[in-house]
């Protein structure tokens, strides 16, 4: 146990470290915010994808490979298509817009692109995105817990309560920048871990071809590309649901914040290859991760969950438990941290962000500046992120089944639904209005909850969008909403101060 808390203590002194350098780079909202907009490519892409994945990976998705097998790897190929259309066709316009209005946050880029006579969209997307922000950082705080639980024995609460404290004051203290830097660290350590651990464990175990013969005595619906149901219906709607998964990496604000922060577009053709390569490794490892736990911890009629935990997310402790010693072990919990810790500092940043400079400085108090401003959004992360902890700790006392699956993709998919329509319409139609905007912002919104808790309980057709998850068609939903309000209210001369936006970019990048 010793070898474990040395290493934790290794990482946790590293992550404060960089918080404490961080600190001394922060001298207004610009730097809390978005780090000076000076990162270089490898922090941009490591950060990016780091912030992703998040503690679903590693929990969640290593326990989905083990729960249905191979089906699970569409998951990885929908996120790599999603990251691919990210970086390689939305950030180097995204870029150069948001550098023109000189936008911090998303929101201040849909207001600059838009052009609203009022604020109701300003106050609706900055609502909406800390919202979600809150139910998302609550999911990752419950993976904290439980990552504390099942590799040290902590009791849950006490290691969800640690985990969080140690992020807030790496937040607080280094804004933006520290959350960059720390990431880029944790995401050295996932992919380092991830990658590492199936190697390690296929060479102590029979060839291919006997995996593959002990799998599918198991279970033959591990085998299978379908999710168990066959080439039919419920079989394609069950591909795209995981598939489709990508869709959040196609605007989402946590992810879209590095393409702001970046220094400028020679780091985003450096960095996009980065991202692709990072999103594949552990992606595919994390999926084997559960594959080879599956072979390896049960058996014929075994119920995994029975062996493994609730949605079998302690396959990827079980299986570092199985082939490591204490120090090692100590390192992979490192790792799961990284996973959690990443995306909550992201969304506790993005989440003041709106607050701070979405609502208080653009609306109420447009002098606000300096150190005075960075102490207010200090203040700001700290409030929601106790506001995070409560809801995390409820759901914790009220649904002791929940998955962290479950709870971290609900949070995702509430994010990507409400605001990447809107980033995409924005970017490549100039036709898009300040009313489709709003219009997209509420349906992505009430969409996620209804298909969710209402469409997935119809007798009918329930069990197919159970398998198609909520957010492709509230996506859609929120996309087709946005594009009918602004044929139905277009917006005088926005198209034509669009072609100027984008004339102006075009004369700015061949000076």
């Amino acid at each position: 146990m010793f070898e474990k808390y040395l290493m934790l203590f290794v990482y946790f002194s590293g992550l404060l470290g960089l918080s404490y350098l961080a600190s001394k780079r922060v001298k207004d909202l610009k730097d809390y915010f978005a780090g000076g907009k000076q990162l270089g490519y490898w922090v941009a892409a490591f950060s990016t994808q780091a912030t992703g994945e998040s503690a679903w990976l590693l929990l969640g998705l290593t326990g989905m490979g083990a729960m249905i097998g191979v089906t699970a790897y569409w998951v990885v190929i929908g996120e790599v298509l999603g990251v691919f259309v990210a970086w390689f066709i939305m950030a180097k316009r995204f870029k150069r817009l948001t550098d023109h209005y000189d936008s911090l946050t998303m929101t201040d880029y849909l207001v600059s692109r838009l052009r609203p006579h009022t604020n109701t969209l300003r106050f609706l997307a900055a609502f909406t995105l800390a919202t979600f922000s809150v139910i998302y950082i609550s999911a990752q705080i419950d993976a904290t817990g439980s990552a504390f639980e099942r590799f040290l024995g902590w009791d849950y609460f006490v290691g969800a309560v640690f985990g969080f404290a140690v992020v807030v004051i790496y937040c607080v203290t280094g804004g933006f920048l520290a959350v960059a830097w720390t990431d880029l660290v944790q995401g050295v350590i996932m992919v380092t871990c991830l990658v590492t651990l199936p190697l390690i464990t296929l060479i102590g175990l029979p060839d291919l071809p006997g995996i593959i013969e002990g799998l599918r005595v198991i279970d033959p619906a591990l085998l299978g590309f379908f999710g168990g149901h066959g080439p039919n219906l419920m079989g394609a709607m069950t591909v795209l649901g995981m598939m489709l998964i990508g869709l959040g990496f196609m605007g989402s604000p946590q992810i879209f914040a590095r393409f702001i922060a970046i220094k400028d577009e020679e780091e985003l053709k450096k960095g996009k290859w980065v991202a692709v390569i990072f999103t594949f490794l552990v992606g595919v490892s994390a999926v084997s991760i559960g594959i080879l736990g599956r072979y390896i911890f049960t058996g014929v009629d075994v119920d995994p969950e029975n062996v493994m935990g609730n949605g079998a997310q302690n396959v990827l402790p079980d299986l570092v438990d199985y082939n490591f010693p204490p120090l090692i072990v100590g390192f992979y919990v490192a790792a799961v941290l990284s996973a959690i810790m990443s995306t909550v500092s992201s969304l506790l940043i993005m989440a003041a962000g709106s607050v701070t400079n979405d609502l208080y400085k653009k609306i109420y108090c447009p002098g606000l500046a300096g150190e005075v401003a960075s102490r207010l959004s200090r203040w700001v992360t700290l409030g929601i992120a106790i506001l995070s902890l409560v809801l995390a700790m409820t759901v914790a006392m009220v649904s002791p089944d929940r998955t962290i699956f479950w709870f971290a993709i609900f949070g995702w998919s509430g994010i990507a639904a409400t605001f990447c329509p809107a980033v995409i319409l924005s970017l490549f139609w100039r036709g898009y209005t300040v009313t489709g905007a709003i219009s997209s912002i509420i349906v992505g919104f009430l969409s996620i909850p209804i298909f969710k808790f209402v469409v997935q309980d119809m007798e009918s057709v329930g069990s197919y969008f159970t398998a198609l998850e909520a957010l492709p068609p509230a996506f859609i939903a929120s996309l087709l909403v946005g594009i009918l309000a602004s044929k139905v209210r277009p917006q005088n001369n926005l198209e034509e101060r669009y072609n100027q936006d984008l004339a102006e970019l075009q004369s700015e990048n061949t000076r």
